[in-house]
């Protein structure tokens, strides 16, 4: 959105869920800058860091949902079928 493309609702809300997952997991935003045009900067390039206490599987699932290419991240259904959504979904049922 930041660059002027077409506003695609469901690949702009799956990148949006990456970045609560990140903040969530975290405890803080993936993308920060008190520079408003570097945090853009930041958000357009994907340029975050991702704690080394991260499992490698939210890892995975977050570099997946965080890809700048709306073509190339991940969809619902693959979000479904990652090991980490089937971790989390496994101990929602306990």
């Amino acid at each position: 959105m930041l660059t002027g493309n077409k506003y695609l609702g469901l690949g702009v809300d799956i990148w949006s869920c990456g970045v609560i997952l990140y903040a969530l997991i975290c405890g803080y935003l993936p993308f920060e800058d008190e520079n408003t045009t570097i945090l853009y900067k930041k958000i357009m390039n994907g340029e975050y860091v991702i704690p080394n206490f991260v499992s490698n599987e939210a890892k995975d699932l977050i570099k997946r949902i965080l890809t700048t290419d709306p073509s190339k991240r991940i969809t619902i259904s693959e979000i479904k079928q990652h090991k980490f959504y089937k971790i989390l979904k496994v101990n929602e049922d306990l």
